[in-house]
């Protein structure tokens, strides 16, 4: 399948080996993978990025070349990269500041061969007594004719330039977003429009949940509740929400609470009532609200839930017992509603501008930082 950020990676295959980059495309699994993961690369910062799987890949390759085996050989020989510092470097690179250990362990591994069922190789080899790593050296040798050609240095390439062009993207969008604020008392309607924007099915996880939380918290803003032990000496307090962490972390399933209900609340972009109820279960089905990247209707979200569940588990007490954790679902339809009615007690400009810092904060950009250091 070819997309916009090919042309990026046959562009490095041509510079580096001429007019054997065609056939080095063809043949390289690795190339091809890497090639189905990078199609968001020119879609700007609001569709998926894909880092994990990517990353997983870079840092072996790169502990493969530090060791110089490209040139020397003898790599059947080595006694393999330690997770801890594959793992810790996949967290110095652009975007992998909370990377989890996931794609190292399996997740790469079953996503190639997903695309590749017929592939004799697998890419990560790992022992898991010793914790070390090694790259399959089968899938950075490329035979063409009587030619051998090592790809390793092509695939660090390859997703430095695909990480650039996220950046580069998510750069945009931070501009946008702050040229949206000197016009949003004078053109109010585009901006509400673009946050709009922002509530779809294909924007990018983590920029979702940001969305999320930024309407959300003004949504709740004018809330008043009377809490108190004493009829007679009763507290006033609006409700505030709180972000627990960065998207994604692994939080036990909670990414945002209420202050002073408690209430918790969860961004998901699944359908599948096992991602549900095993968050309802980290929390010893403490009730939870349920942010849904979805437009599919909340009704028909809920009972999809409860048939799928059903079809598993068969018991009607069990299922219930589920179902009856989840306080609330959310879905695109409702965020948007919610938003407008935000925008109407006007806090259009909070909430772009909490976008914008909370943005800042996920992806560590900071205005006192060169765009290139990002």
């Amino acid at each position: 399948m070819e997309h916009t950020f090919t042309l990026n990676i046959k562009t490095i295959l041509q510079k580096e080996f001429q007019e054997n980059a065609d056939k080095i495309f063809e043949k390289s699994l690795l190339i091809q993978y890497i090639n189905e993961k990078t199609r968001s690369a020119n879609r700007g910062s609001k569709s998926r990025s894909s880092f994990a799987n990517l990353y997983a890949i870079y840092v072996i390759v790169e502990d493969y070349i530090s060791n110089r085996f490209q040139e020397k050989g003898g790599y059947t020989d080595y006694e393999g990269a330690l997770f801890n510092k594959l793992l810790a470097r996949q967290r110095e690179l652009p975007f992998g500041n909370k990377l989890q250990n996931h794609a190292l362990n399996n997740r790469m591994n079953a996503e190639f061969q997903k695309y590749f069922p017929n592939s004799e190789y697998i890419p990560i080899i790992r022992n898991l007594t010793t914790n070390r790593y090694w790259i399959n050296e089968n899938l950075l040798k490329i035979q063409i004719e009587q030619k051998n050609f090592n790809i390793s240095k092509t695939i660090i390439e390859i997703i430095d330039e695909y990480s650039k062009t996220k950046q580069d993207a998510f750069q945009r969008f931070i501009k946008s977003c702050e040229e949206l604020q000197k016009i949003a008392t004078q053109n109010s309607t585009e901006v509400e429009e673009f946050i709009i924007s922002l509530l779809a099915p294909s924007v990018d996880a983590r920029l979702f949940e940001i969305i999320s939380f930024s309407i959300l918290k003004y949504h709740y803003q004018d809330s008043i509740i009377y809490w108190g032990y004493d009829l007679t000496q009763l507290n006033k307090e609006k409700l505030k929400l709180y972000k627990t962490g960065r998207t994604n972390a692994n939080d036990g399933g909670i990414d945002f609470v209420m202050k002073p209900l408690g209430r918790f609340f969860q961004v998901t972009e699944t359908l599948d009532f096992k991602k549900y109820f095993l968050d309802i279960d980290k929390i010893q089905k403490y009730p939870v609200t349920f942010i849904v990247k979805s437009d599919v209707e909340i009704d028909i979200l809920y009972n999809k839930i409860r048939q799928n569940a059903l079809k598993t588990y068969s018991i009607n007490s069990i299922v219930e017992k589920y179902l009856s954790c989840i306080e609330e679902l959310i879905n695109i339809s409702i965020l948007q509603q919610r938003l407008k009615e935000a925008v109407n007690n006007g806090y259009l400009n909070q909430i772009l501008e909490e976008i914008i810092n909370q943005s800042k904060v996920e992806f560590n950009y900071s205005d006192d930082e060169e765009i290139d250091e990002i």
